[in-house]
């Protein structure tokens, strides 16, 4: 690796969630929706494509717009394209699936999976048309979101679907509300709703042709709408379907309804019989060390992505959120272990999830590449920009920082190498007066104080620091009045 790499691992006005990890040739692609610094809804722009070497994570570089939503035929009701994914096809060259949208997924789940083609992982893509079956007809069974797609020594699976919980309740069949509602959500019919075996909801797989439009094999559930009883009951189907094939076992990547986590189910067949195996990560660290919900340490939403083994090392790839909405998520990865029985351990939220190690313990970092920031009571995105005052990451112009950093904020940092640290500094605008104490772990360990005064410009301020040498976290924690803002962190050796 020829330099550092931290979370957000791609520049830090780019937002690019959902993110798909492939290795075509030599270079790993991420592919992914396209969020608009402080966007307004969804996935605003067009498709954008970053690579790396797969031996230099480091070295992230932007291959340009691949796909624009125009060139969808549907562009004139639905501007928006959702979360993508790419497969090379068995002709050698590389298809594009994806789901229109309309402004806060509305019509979302309405339409069909679209496709295009390219003779090279980074395109340009051109439209070729959406899946289909063998008369022309779209293929719209269930509800068509987010796919995933795999090919299977020569066999094109396509994965897909969302779930709710409308069809939970003994007796939903004779709730016209709740029909009325899933018609409305899903553009389908009340004969649909209801006839449709095992749900229109839950996730599916469906098997085309080598003209990789084409269906071959019906759709079908891969796992059952209603998990009670099941494996998945505590962590059930919501979205962002993906699969890898590692060995003659599947794993089945998705996005849990609690909308923070991605888990995995296993199964040595693609089309049924899949088992929960756990969460792999969650964008606010609820699970790790028995963490509940209400103790998360970011604000949560949803989360999208999938797994891949570049250069002999497994990473799972994700997003956070920023600009206290769902609407400008930033692609993050951790490294996770492939334990020798296959299940994975959930991992933390870090700062370095792609870099060979810890970072460097001195020099200047921004701010914003905390994993951790939290005030103890931190919300869930819904689809919505809160307007309530909690720590987050934003910008202003070229500025990026944390702002609104009131009584009581952590900003956690992990992990730093750290040796012979002598000082601290930070830059940081205030309206308050207060204490910014650095701590080497989550509040026990005080490290160094810095105290905070009025500012309205950014100022630069440092204090002495008793960091012991080796590997440790930083976390920060606000004591005062006002609001405080963050721009950068800095380790003077």
């Amino acid at each position: 690796m020829k330099k550092q790499v931290f979370n957000p691992f791609l520049p830090l006005n780019v937002c690019i969630p959902d993110g798909e990890p492939h290795i075509f040739g030599d270079r790993v692609y991420l592919y992914g929706s396209h969020d608009k610094e402080g966007g307004e809804t969804f996935c605003m722009l067009d498709y954008e494509v970053y690579s790396a070497p797969v031996d230099d994570l480091s070295d992230w570089r932007c291959e340009g717009t691949i796909y624009r939503a125009e060139q969808d035929p549907d562009y004139a009701n639905r501007k928006y394209m959702y979360a993508p994914d790419v497969v090379k096809g068995n002709d050698g060259r590389y298809y594009l699936y994806y789901c229109m949208s309309g402004a806060y997924g509305k019509g979302g789940y309405f339409g069909p999976i679209s496709v295009a083609v390219s003779d090279t992982p980074a395109g340009k893509y051109e439209y070729i048309g959406c899946v289909r079956y063998p008369d022309g007809r779209p293929m719209l069974k269930y509800v068509c979101f987010d796919p995933g797609v795999i090919n299977d020594n020569g066999t094109i699976r396509i994965y897909y679907g969302t779930q709710f919980n409308y069809e939970q309740k003994d007796g939903w069949q004779d709730d016209e509300s709740v029909i009325a509602e899933e018609m409305a959500m899903f553009g389908k019919s009340r004969e649909e709703i209801l006839t449709t075996e095992g749900s229109v909801m839950g996730p599916c797989m469906v098997v085309v042709e080598d003209d990789m439009l084409t269906v071959k094999e019906e759709p079908k559930h891969i796992i059952p709408y209603d998990t009670r009883g099941t494996s998945f009951e505590k962590h059930p189907f919501f979205e962002a379907s993906s699969m890898r094939k590692v060995g003659d076992t599947y794993y089945f990547i998705y996005s849990s309804l609690h909308n923070h986590e991605l888990c995995y189910a296993t199964s040595k067949h693609p089309d049924r019989d899949f088992v929960f195996g756990g969460t792999i990560v969650s964008n606010g660290d609820i699970g790790i060390d028995g963490r509940e919900e209400k103790d998360k340490l970011n604000m949560t939403g949803t989360t999208h992505g999938s797994i891949e083994n570049i250069n002999g090392q497994w990473y799972v790839f994700y997003h956070r959120l920023t600009h206290k909405s769902d609407y400008s998520r930033q692609a993050c990865a951790e490294k996770i272990t492939m334990k020798p029985d296959g299940s994975i351990d959930q991992v933390e939220m870090t700062c370095c999830g792609l870099n060979d190690g810890p970072l460097a313990g001195k020099g200047a970092y921004p701010a914003v590449i905390a994993c951790n920031i939290t005030n103890g009571r931190m919300p869930h995105g819904c689809n919505s920009i809160y307007t309530d005052s909690f720590p987050n990451v934003t910008h202003s112009g070229e500025d990026r920082f944390i702002g609104e950093i009131a009584d009581g904020t952590l900003i956690g940092y992990k992990y730093f190498l750290f040796k012979d640290l002598k000082s601290l500094s930070v830059l940081v605008r205030s309206t308050g007066l207060g204490t910014l104490t650095a701590y080497s772990d989550m509040g026990k360990t005080k490290v160094c104080e810095i105290r905070v005064e009025p500012a309205d410009s950014w100022t630069k301020l440092t204090s002495d620091i008793n960091m012991p040498d080796g590997v440790y976290p930083l976390f920060l924690v606000y004591k005062g009045t006002g609001m405080m803002e963050l721009m950068e962190i800095e380790f003077n050796a």
